[in-house]
């Protein structure tokens, strides 16, 4: 019998992070994600005592354009989420999922012990890994 699989999300998570400040425009984050075929960025603290936040393009098509609203005029704070949900580089992907799952999201930011973000890991991605390992063992 083969031994089970513990894949972390560090080995899942993308880590080309993109991030933006609060005061830009959505049309400044828009461009961002063009530009780094992405479907979201990760909102800079503005101190350390302060939460991320995350724009994802659902946000941008629901908050702004299907209000009829001008991109560049509307900062990215007022769509954003915020907090995110942020998990530990060493987490097991099954919780990570089941974390996700529960509160209906599909990302989470992933951070190291001093809260500092590390990467992107997608509900999509840990899934697609954890059927791999679970065909692997």
């Amino acid at each position: 019998m083969s031994e089970k699989i513990h894949t972390t999300v560090s080995q899942v998570m993308s880590t080309d992070l993109i991030t933006i400040d609060a005061t830009a425009t959505v049309h400044d984050a828009s461009v961002l994600m063009h530009t780094h075929h992405t479907s979201s960025v990760v909102v800079n603290r503005r101190n350390a005592a302060d939460e991320f936040g995350l724009v994802v393009v659902s946000d941008i098509a629901s908050k702004v354009l299907a209000q009829n609203l001008s991109p560049k005029r509307v900062n990215v704070y007022e769509v954003m989420s915020k907090p995110v949900i942020s998990v530990p580089q060493e987490m097991n992907i099954v919780y990570a999922m089941r974390m996700l799952s529960r509160f209906k999201l599909s990302r989470a930011l992933v951070i190291d012990h001093d809260r500092n973000p590390l990467g992107i890991v997608t509900l999509r991605d840990m899934v697609l890994r954890n059927i791999t390992d679970i065909e692997a063992e």
